[in-house]
């Protein structure tokens, strides 16, 4: 989902209250556990700054085993480990900490306290040994935001055993991102979090091993280290967070109104991350508080965004604010009903803006092309085009026709007669000479069929100012050239009366008026589509439904565990892009509602949706190809399935990554779960996998269709269904956004007028200047342009993004050459299979990729360099 705000100040004050309310209550023990001075020390303190990496000697270990119990004689041993750190560069963040420099005393030591902590058990003891403490002080050179690196010096005994983690205690009074240690070179600690002022969570930071351990497996001296960092990270379910804390909590959708904007509590619906502000009450519901207009969203702070991608967003937010100047401007001073071409508005258009503006100070206010846009191109979305969006541009809605007419699943006693309008007479002539049976039979009907998603909910959308809409069903038939066509289009509004119905069917033109009705009716389906890509495929499926996974994966996966090792990049940043997408996208009034269709009831939508039709064991790409009638099963096939179109670019290619995912996860999977047994005797992979369930997905908890967990299969199952969402789905639904989606006449998210009937008072009018009604019927210029600008930036890549196939974290498994081969396969077959779309895209047989108009499929290609560019494929939900 694109992210519409800024980073904003945090709010000071309040936060302030917060904090101090949490923490004046600790001050006595933050006192009582001061560290000693530096004279009752016995550390190793270093202050030297390492500009450049030489080479290390191999440290000194003894010779033992881990998890063994160790003896008490020793001598002491030094080793030599690099620590590298990132000082705070916001704003708000350095004011916090020094306004809480006033309230808390100021005599601790100011540095990093480092103390290693051995995989090895003392006699007596629950936790390894640990090193003598290690103080550590940061070069006062550095500025905000810079990296450095800095040698320092363990001492241990001789008996001390392996490294199996590292405590650390921030005494600085400003937050500090710690970056690694790695200690000679051979042992790492991949720590990459931030570390708080030991005045406000006197706790020590533990960091682990970068080494993948199964539960059972824990060396014993961090085993019970592994079990209390995780109850930390699920906290108490109380209190409010404050953007400091880590922990990880389910709370309901019931944050997305507010005192002027009553939004219901989403119910059915996936759970999100606690924040625990305040309830209060609105429209006689308690809902909880909105946060202030300065006030961050709460995600656990390792989720907030990079530098990097924080950059990126704000400048892409600043681009859209001059795109949006004259557009707003226009239609103030020429109202909402102004006609005013969007072209103006879009570089390489040929047109003037207004102002008389030169070409470079134009093309500052104007939008980037839209790869569907071209001067030459009319208003109009032509048969073909349409039929070649549905296979590869929006391909996740398109289902094969089993039956004609379509049922519908609707209760008649609420909305009326659900029986179809569509006939024999509407697409006879239409199919190529068959008959409807025979169509059917060799699967060369299909249909976009949104009949049961849009009419519970006409009635409102449609008593809403300027948006109107249909329940559409569309038929689309296969033509010998392996291209859809639309062959009939069934609009279809409530009645109110369980005995009647209001329907109308329109098929391709006959003279000039159908030819701008049919144009009509095409744009109702691209608004009845533009709605179910955001709300259902995109939002829903990936966005809502996935963050309860990630947040019990955090709760109930160690970092050491090797399946959270396995999803870690593949969780990158989406928590955070779900809390930007609460506060300014699926909010009342937010983008989201502001730019589709359904306006306020956009929500309530996705819980229908989720309610009648989301499932899990469904989500897998193979298990959705099939539950849409557009791919069957055949074991002689490469993948185990036979799709029905074959150029069906999204399927075609889709399947590659998918194939290249599940052999990785299957390779990763038995290499640590030899049987059943090592599966179901898991217990932090069972309990992430019922949290998953039974908090994520409350709702749904009692569902018969859930996997199960008991065997290697089923894991290899469940994970590669993930990794196939967030990384190809997504990125199928989210690049592609502005650059197919973009140019506003042939795909409007929204529509202000209904088609006018031969009754209707505005049907003179039709007549008169069909033109002039078809763009007053699109979005006004200002909505066009605030939806293009909106896209535009959720369509983008950031210069940090990292994209399927390339793993930054390989040194967790060192000494498991099996499992770096098999990200090292896998990074190759995702260069492989870009070379392969290459080459189908050159391909002038599959003409839904390559002829003319016929742009190529590109959404699936793995690499991309920065910006709207309509390919890549990132390795988690980043946008």
């Amino acid at each position: 989902m694109a992210c519409t705000k800024t980073l904003m100040v945090t709010n000071i004050a309040g936060n302030i209250g917060i904090v101090l309310q949490k923490k004046v209550k600790l001050n006595r023990q933050v006192r009582s556990l001061r560290h000693p001075t530096e004279k009752e020390r016995s550390v190793s303190a270093v202050k030297l700054k390492v500009r450049k990496k030489g080479k290390q000697s191999c440290a000194t270990m003894v010779a033992m085993n881990e998890g063994e119990l160790i003896s008490e004689n020793s001598t002491t041993v030094k080793l030599s480990a690099l620590v590298t750190v990132r000082n705070n560069n916001l704003l708000g963040s350095e004011m916090v900490n020094n306004l809480l420099t006033v309230f808390f005393p100021q005599n601790h030591t100011k540095a990093l306290l480092l103390q290693l902590v051995s995989t090895n058990l003392p006699p007596g003891r629950t936790e390894g040994k640990l090193s003598k403490e290690t103080v550590l002080k940061l070069s006062e050179e550095e500025g905000f935001g810079g990296i450095s690196s800095y040698k320092v010096e363990f001492s241990v005994d001789s008996n001390f055993g392996s490294p199996g983690a590292v405590t650390v205690v921030n005494g600085y009074e400003n937050e500090l991102f710690l970056e690694s240690i790695t200690i000679q070179q051979n042992l790492h600690f991949s720590c990459k979090s931030w570390l708080q002022p030991n005045k406000l969570y006197p706790d020590k930071r533990i960091f682990f091993l970068n080494k993948a351990y199964l539960p059972s497996e824990t060396p014993i001296g961090v085993k019970e280290m592994r079990e209390k960092e995780m109850v930390k990270l699920r906290g108490d379910g109380k209190g409010r967070r404050v953007p400091s804390d880590r922990i990880y909590d389910y709370d309901l959708y019931n944050d997305l109104g507010h005192s002027n904007s009553h939004r219901p509590t989403l119910n059915p619906y996936p759970t999100r991350c606690r924040t625990g502000r305040p309830l209060t009450t609105t429209n006689g519901a308690k809902v909880e508080s909105r946060p202030s207009e300065s006030e961050l969203i709460y995600v656990p702070r390792d989720e907030e965004l990079n530098d990097i991608k924080r950059e990126a967003i704000d400048q892409g937010k600043l681009m859209a604010v001059f795109r949006n100047i004259m557009p707003a401007l226009t239609d103030k001073i020429m109202g909402n009903q102004a006609l005013f071409n969007i072209d103006y508005f879009i570089k390489e258009s040929g047109q003037s803006i207004l102002f008389n503006l030169g070409g470079a100070a134009q093309d500052f206010f104007k939008f980037d092309p839209p790869k569907v846009f071209s001067r030459k191109r009319s208003h109009f979305l032509q048969d073909d085009e349409f039929g070649r969006q549905v296979l590869a541009e929006f391909p996740l809605s398109i289902e094969r026709l089993k039956v004609f007419p379509p049922v519908s699943k609707l209760d008649p006693s609420k909305y009326g007669s659900v029986e179809s309008a569509l006939k024999e007479e509407h697409i006879i002539g239409q199919i190529e000479g068959m008959s409807i049976q025979q169509a059917l039979e060799d699967n060369t009907l299909f249909m976009l069929d949104y009949h049961d998603f849009y009419l519970p909910f006409l009635d409102r959308i449609n008593a809403l100012e300027e948006r109107k809409a249909y329940a559409t069903t569309t038929i689309l038939f296969l033509t010998k050239m392996g291209t859809l066509k639309p062959i009939a289009i069934q609009l279809a509004l409530p009645t109110g009366n369980p005995n009647t119905s209001s329907k109308k069917v329109l098929t391709p033109p006959t003279d000039a008026t159908s030819k701008w009705i049919w144009q009509l009716g095409k744009a109702h389906v691209c608004s009845n589509d533009a709605g179910v890509h955001t709300l259902v495929h995109h939002w829903l499926r990936i966005h809502a439904c996935l963050e309860p996974l990630i947040i019990a994966a955090h709760r109930q996966l160690s970092v050491m565990h090797p399946i959270f090792k396995l999803l870690h990049p593949h969780m990158r940043y989406t928590l955070k892009t779900n809390a930007t997408a609460r506060q300014t996208l699926i909010n009342a009034e937010g983008t989201i509602e502001t730019d589709h269709t359904p306006g306020r009831y956009c929500m309530q939508m996705t819980s229908a949706a989720y309610k009648d039709w989301w499932r899990f064991d469904l989500e897998g790409f193979p298990e959705d190809l099939i539950r849409r009638g557009l791919a069957v099963p055949d074991a002689t096939q490469p993948h185990g399935i036979r799709v029905l179109i074959e150029d069906y670019p999204y399927a075609a290619d889709g399947l590659l990554i998918w194939s290249s995912i599940k052999n990785l996860v299957r390779t990763y999977v038995n290499y640590y779960y030899k049987n059943c047994n090592a599966v179901s005797s898991d217990n932090e992979l069972q309990s992430w996998y019922a949290e998953f369930i039974n908090h994520g997905h409350p709702d749904h908890k009692s569902a018969s269709w859930w996997p199960k967990l008991a065997n290697p299969e089923d894991l290899i199952s469940v994970l590669t269904t993930v990794i196939w969402l967030v990384t190809a789905q997504h990125a199928v639904l989210n690049f592609g956004q502005y650059p197919h989606g973009g140019y506003v006449p042939i795909r409007p998210p929204l529509m202000r007028k209904l088609i006018p009937k031969e009754e209707d008072p505005e049907y003179s009018n039709f007549v008169m200047d069909p033109q002039r009604y078809f763009l007053s019927s699109l979005p006004s210029l200002f909505q066009a342009s605030r939806f293009m600008a909106v896209i535009d930036i959720g369509s983008a890549h950031s210069p940090d993004e990292e994209y399927i196939g390339e793993r930054n974290d390989l040194s967790s498994w060192l000494g498991e050459p099996e499992i770096i081969d098999a990200f090292n396969q896998f990074s190759m077959e995702m260069k492989s299979i870009e070379i392969e779309i290459k080459r189908r895209n050159a391909d002038p047989k599959l003409r839904n990729r390559c002829g003319v108009d016929a742009l190529p499929f590109e959404l699936l290609v793995p690499s991309s360099g920065c910006g709207a560019t309509g390919r890549g494929v990132p390795n988690s939900v980043t946008a």
